[in-house]
């Protein structure tokens, strides 16, 4: 019962993917090469980030399925779509929903181009399968890679820039944050992720 009340408090009800609670401890925490870290598990040494990418995944006009369909369809698309992830990401790859229609994934032991072929599978697969009574829907995803010395919602504040610039440019796209910068797509903004007090 006290594991069954572990695993509960660190998944999401709807999909049975881990929780935004859950990210934190996950980001920080290092899987020896090869192995999957336990859920939830902090290690206590200094964080190594190195290879580590943050992606954001948005359901592109989400609204409009509940709008048309009803919740109880919108949920079921939901359901659907980590099932999807769970398929098409590693095995060792940190899977969330952050709430809504958001997701983020934790990929680990990745050069640039491994990630961006990763989410780039996500994003087709995601187009090229049919949900129950909605039929096609996609992806919009972003993507940074892990700093050291950062917090979460650091990187996760970069991945939400390169998410925000494949909506504006339409949709169905994956978007590497540094990549965008180095094309000037984006400009780089020193204080992403800070709070400012007035």
């Amino acid at each position: 019962n006290h594991l069954a009340l572990l695993d509960y408090s660190e998944r999401d009800t709807l999909t049975g993917l881990l929780n935004r609670k859950t990210f934190d401890a996950s980001y920080f925490a290092q899987p020896a090469r090869g192995e999957e870290l336990p859920a939830g598990l902090e290690l206590r040494s200094a964080p190594r980030l190195r290879n580590t990418w943050v992606g954001v995944i948005d359901v592109d006009r989400f609204k409009s399925i509940n709008d048309r369909f009803g919740h109880l369809i919108g949920d079921e698309v939901l359901i659907l779509l980590a099932r999807l992830m769970r398929a098409v990401f590693r095995r060792t790859d940190g899977l969330y929903r952050f709430g809504g229609e958001e997701f983020v994934a934790l990929v680990r032991n990745a050069s640039a181009s491994e990630a961006l072929k990763v989410f780039e599978r996500f994003r087709r697969a995601t187009a090229a399968f049919s949900f129950p009574q909605v039929g096609r829907l996609t992806v919009s995803v972003g993507f940074a890679e892990a700093r050291g010395g950062e917090s979460p919602s650091d990187v996760i504040g970069r991945a939400d820039e390169a998410v925000y610039f494949a909506k504006a440019h339409g949709r169905n796209q994956v978007h590497d944050y540094a990549a965008l910068i180095a094309r000037g797509a984006l400009e780089a903004r020193a204080n992403v992720g800070e709070v400012e007090f007035f």
